[in-house]
């Protein structure tokens, strides 16, 4: 019989998630209960930030970051061109236009120096951002230190797309208490660190960021009499005041979200122990095994390597088909965003981001997720070493 086929990431449930969703179910709210303030006030307290606003997606959270940092039409949004569409979207969303940065080649992070010099560039011709979007890929932090340096600079504002980094640590210091940036979002999708299902959120050490963003995950609608146009008709009275969205977290999510955060700094040191072991199988082979940067602690969402194509008679679409077919489900994160069809017809060339293309052009994600076992790793790395020599 064939075995089950090892996918690169799974969620972790225990029987205390499962208890927690529960107890929802058995009571009185489903949706907007007691449970959603909850998670934001331990997730807000975990990282080190003032404010939280849980939703139903980290897109979600992307999209309302960008409006309420004023992106629109006219402005100039930058990310990275190596994470999934959404970091992207959320401008167009907006109504802005979407610029990317090339990556650092040891990081596959945001680069510093090609976001100095495009910057420059920009001023020159008086089209800098208006919201600049770091992506922690694969956990690891961006160096946000010189990217806020590069904001007061020029003036842009950061939105850290921390999708992939709840539990990982900057400079010491939890990711998310946006010391170096306006607004940071986390991801909960189950493939993540840890999960509610779907779901997502924004932090802040802003009020009126906060308040913004709670405002527009609910449809844009008002109790708060002193933020009425007239007073209230009744008890019952409400105002929509802008136009919002259906944004919202259950309560169902955030109970699971709350159960999982009592094993969230487990769940990642699993994750640095499978690393390590990884880093120490694959070490013979013709790959590039992830670089860490000593002033981060990643969230290790994902473990890339990359081929040395030069070392090996086989292509890189041979070496990962043939990691599929052996039942390893590996991943590629992930195609550069100006790749895709709808960008292309915007007129983005992959000629300008050549480290992007480098990337894409040698990267798999192996499987890596806390209950990953040893036999498991095992046959990842025999595979890998039989699909690259064979």
């Amino acid at each position: 019989m064939k075995s089950a086929m090892i996918p690169y990431g799974r969620q972790d449930i225990s029987e205390s998630d499962i208890q927690a969703v529960v107890d929802v179910l058995h009571s009185d709210f489903l949706t907007q209960g007691p449970a959603v303030p909850t998670f934001e006030k331990r997730v807000a307290e975990y990282c080190g930030a003032e404010h939280a606003v849980a939703v139903n997606s980290a897109t979600s959270a992307l999209h309302l970051a960008c409006l309420t940092l004023g992106a629109g039409s006219g402005d100039v949004v930058w990310t990275t061109p190596v994470t999934f569409v959404a970091s992207a979207n959320c401008a167009l969303y907006c109504g802005a236009t979407i610029d990317f940065v090339d990556i650092d080649s040891r990081s596959y992070n945001m680069s510093v120096e090609r976001l100095a010099e495009k910057l420059a560039q920009a001023k020159k011709i008086g089209k800098l951002p208006k919201v600049v979007i770091p992506v922690h890929l694969c956990g690891q932090p961006c160096d946000m230190k010189a990217i806020h340096e590069l904001s007061k600079q020029y003036g842009f504002k950061i939105i850290e797309d921390a999708s992939h980094a709840i539990g990982g640590k900057y400079c010491g210091e939890f990711i998310g208490n946006c010391r170096y940036s306006d607004i940071t979002v986390f991801s909960f999708h189950p493939v993540k660190i840890i999960t509610t299902g779907e779901g997502g959120m924004a932090l802040t050490n802003d009020p009126k960021l906060a308040k913004r963003m709670q405002l527009l995950r609910s449809h844009g609608i008002t109790r708060d009499a002193e933020e009425m146009t007239h007073a209230p008709d009744g008890s019952w009275y409400y105002q929509q005041i802008d136009l919002g969205f259906n944004y919202r977290m259950t309560d169902m999510q955030a109970a699971l979200g709350l159960s999982q955060m009592q094993r969230l700094n487990e769940f990642v040191a699993k994750r640095h122990s499978t690393a390590k072991r990884y880093d120490q199988l694959l070490a013979s082979l013709p790959v590039v095994t992830p670089w860490q940067h000593a002033d981060s602690y990643s969230g290790l969402h994902l473990y890339v390597v990359r081929l040395k194509l030069g070392e090996s008679s086989k292509a890189h679409r041979q070496v990962f088909e043939a990691l599929r077919a052996a039942g390893i489900g590996v991943n590629l994160h992930y195609i550069p965003v100006y790749r895709h069809p709808y960008y292309e017809s915007l007129g983005f060339k992959p000629r300008n981001w050549p480290e992007a293309e480098q990337y894409y052009a040698e990267a798999i994600s192996l499987p890596m997720y806390p209950n990953l076992t040893e036999e498991q790793q095992v046959k990842v790395c025999e595979t890998l070493c039989q699909s690259i020599k064979n």
